[in-house]
């Protein structure tokens, strides 16, 4: 019995863990992420509500639910210097999407840890400087601005080389701003690269922002629906967007 407790214990630390990196989660990328059915990942996430571990928000009709860490799971995990992830109607899809594609990443790439964006932006902060970011060029004699990318793949071990930004890309954004993101990532040299998933219909417009700034040998665009199901089904241009360099 003790050692069932203390698994449980083991489980649920992990869960609160990966949900403060991570922002938000759902529970099909739970059961994604631990080879689990959708119910049983619910029940878990469920639970931890009950505890006031995390709270859980259902902004959109007929999608899932999005579960988030509370101040006391932040506590219990010993996750700290991360304010709550908002949930809202206009982000929630994104989340939601964002949620599956970390857990998708992590179980392919055991040898990389998966942050979000949140997570990076207090590593930045404590470091005082861009760790895994871009600096957009300065507008009008401003500050440069610092873009952030959804997720970072971060290989593990004492010689680890540089981090894969990861931006989830649902919405076609206008061509200034995309160019200059895209532009932003050639430059960088904190990351060794970038890998763009994106929706149907977007792939045209960061192609030609790809040209445009001839970025092709630091950003990979694969369609999202391209994310495996398994790690035996990483597709090639997945693994050597996330591994060739890094």
């Amino acid at each position: 019995m003790a050692d069932a407790n203390r698994a449980h214990s083991r489980r649920r630390v992990d869960i609160l863990r990966w949900t403060a990196r991570v922002g938000a989660v759902t529970a099909e990328a739970l059961a994604d992420r631990e080879s689990a059915t959708v119910p049983a990942a619910r029940a878990r996430l469920q639970a931890a509500v009950r505890d006031d571990q995390l709270s859980r928000r259902a902004p959109l009709a007929r999608k899932p639910a999005l579960y988030t860490i509370t101040r006391a799971g932040m506590r219990a995990s010993g996750s700290h210097g991360l304010g709550p992830c908002r949930v809202t109607p206009a982000n929630a899809s994104h989340l939601i999407v964002c949620a599956r594609v970390a857990a998708a990443l992590e179980r392919c790439y055991p040898d990389h840890l998966v942050l979000g964006e949140r997570e990076l932006r207090r590593d930045e902060r404590r470091c005082g400087r861009p760790l895994a970011s871009a600096i957009l060029r300065p507008d009008h004699g401003r500050q440069p601005l610092v873009h952030r990318p959804d997720l970072v793949l971060w290989p593990r071990g004492s010689r680890a080389g540089l981090p894969v930004a990861v931006e989830v890309e649902l919405t076609v954004k206008s061509r200034r701003r995309l160019t200059g993101i895209c532009l932003a990532w050639a430059r960088c040299r904190c990351v060794a690269g970038v890998l763009y998933l994106t929706a149907p219909g977007v792939e045209g417009a960061l192609s030609r922002a790809l040209a445009q700034v001839d970025a092709g040998e630091r950003i990979v665009a694969v369609p999202l629906t391209a994310l495996p199901r398994s790690a035996a089904a990483t597709p090639p241009s997945i693994a050597n967007a996330v591994a060739g360099d890094a």
